[in-house]
């Protein structure tokens, strides 16, 4: 004898299944500092910020499986957050909360209207006592906060449903243009991008709306140098728009691998409002079609990856010395005396990857300026239905070029390890090591 239940009845028990599969908790808290500090993402800047448009955010989103396993999100509106001060937050965390490295995902919106972190992008500012002296502080007011709204986040969870989407934006274009046979900054319209927009849905036990964390591939740079006040850029204004539509619900952006990808159009606030509404708009479009449910459990890994560098030779360095851009002759002087001290340079860097497996999802969280060719790589290796990667996690120590970009030349692969203090290039195999890196960790993980 069979027994048949009525549909109804068998969606309220199937609701009610999916509901005990996960629990999940949210908070957020303002960042935005309370004094002048100079503002990260372009070395062109001549003085400290001037107030702020709106506020900057760290929130979080802790998850916890039927097993008890818990992964906490942590999105902040930074341009990044470099090793020393991630590890100090982590290491904080995982004594306050019990709660594994490997289970923390730090990531940064990498807005270029936010505050400097100490130690990040070094070789692009010449500050003094004052201006280090601010820095310091806004860095130790900045990790309390981050402490604390992970521990709200984790105290507040509930039972909840989750669920996966994706949709696409489309105001990224490829900044990198041949001229000449030198690659510079422009507009390439027929250059590779990602325009991807995946999203993670978090709702209550009620239906009610909880969470939406979603990313998107595109340098948050439509506000320029010439910009004085902290601004969550484009990605700022989708979160206070998506939140506006959804009142009670937290939205968290992660930056894509999209370091060689600009908005356009740029150089104002209204284009910044603009592209914020154009994503807003794309989340909005996604939560109300149709959304695979997540379910499973957490297996959240992290490692480190011995990346080489090819340093600059000591006569590389004295010619560097002679250049006529200050930033060369600064970043010369550094190393040159860092050679006399110590006899040699770091020849490498410990590079932070983590992977986390959500149900079936695979998240990705990259560190660095990771360009788009990782991105569109790993959708070819391991299929893009349900691989969601997100760079600036974890570490912001460089860009991350691809064999192709370090081969080509130009900004991402070769002058902007002298604003990142690096003793050098990437050697060419960085993307194999990593991406072989990646590969392992999925199949670790158990993706088919």
């Amino acid at each position: 004898m069979r027994l048949f239940l009525p549909l109804s009845l068998l969606m309220l028990c199937s609701t009610a299944l999916a509901q005990t599969v996960w629990r999940a908790g949210t908070a957020k808290v303002a960042i935005t500092p309370d004094q002048p500090v100079w503002m990260a993402g372009y070395a062109s800047r001549i003085k400290p910020s001037e107030g702020a448009t709106h506020e900057l955010y760290a929130k979080a989103l802790a998850l916890q499986d039927r097993r008890g396993q818990r992964v906490v999100i942590v999105t902040t509106d930074v341009l990044g957050l470099p090793r020393s001060l991630g590890e100090s937050i982590a290491s904080r965390i995982e004594r306050q909360y019990k709660l594994p490295r490997a289970s923390l995902v730090l990531s940064s919106s990498h807005t270029h209207t936010g505050p400097v972190p100490f130690r990040e992008l070094e070789g692009a500012y010449f500050f003094d006592e004052t201006q280090v002296a601010a820095i310091h502080r806004n860095d130790q007011r900045m990790a309390d906060k981050i402490v604390a709204v992970v521990g709200e986040a984790l105290q507040k969870l509930a039972p909840a449903v989750l669920s996966f989407g994706r949709g696409t934006a489309d105001f990224a274009i490829n900044r990198r243009v041949n001229r000449d046979g030198r690659y510079v900054f422009g507009s390439n319209r027929e250059g590779v991008k990602d325009d991807d927009v995946p999203l993670l849905r978090v709702t209550g036990s009620g239906g009610n709306l909880l969470a939406v964390l979603f990313s998107y591939a595109c340098h948050n740079t439509t506000l320029t140098e010439s910009f004085y006040k902290f601004n969550g850029d484009y990605a700022g204004y989708a979160q206070m728009e998506i939140e506006q539509a959804n009142p009670g619900a937290i939205a968290m952006f992660m930056m894509g691998a999209g370091a060689d990808i600009n908005p356009e159009p740029r150089g104002k606030v209204e284009m910044a409002m603009a592209h914020g509404k154009a994503l807003a708009a794309s989340v909005a479009k996604i939560l109300n079609g149709s959304l695979a449910p997540v379910s499973g459990g957490l297996k959240p890994a992290y490692t480190k990856i011995t990346l080489p560098l090819e340093p600059y030779t000591r006569e590389q360095l004295q010619l560097l010395k002679q250049d006529k851009d200050r930033f060369r002759r600064a970043y010369a002087e550094r190393w040159l005396e860092r050679l006399a001290l110590q006899g040699k340079v770091m020849t490498s860097y410990d590079y932070p990857l983590q992977l986390i497996k959500l149900g079936e999802l695979t998240f990705v969280a990259m560190a660095g300026e990771v360009v788009v060719d990782y991105v569109l790589r790993l959708k070819r290796e391991l299929g893009a239905e349900r691989l969601w990667v997100t760079a600036y996690c974890n570490d912001v120590m460089a860009y991350i070029p691809s064999a192709r970009i370090l081969r080509e030349g130009g900004y991402e692969a070769e002058y902007s390890m002298l604003y990142y203090d690096l003793p050098g290039k990437w050697q060419p195999e960085v993307e194999e090591l990593i991406v072989r890196r990646i590969l392992d960790l999925t199949r670790k993980a158990g993706r088919k």
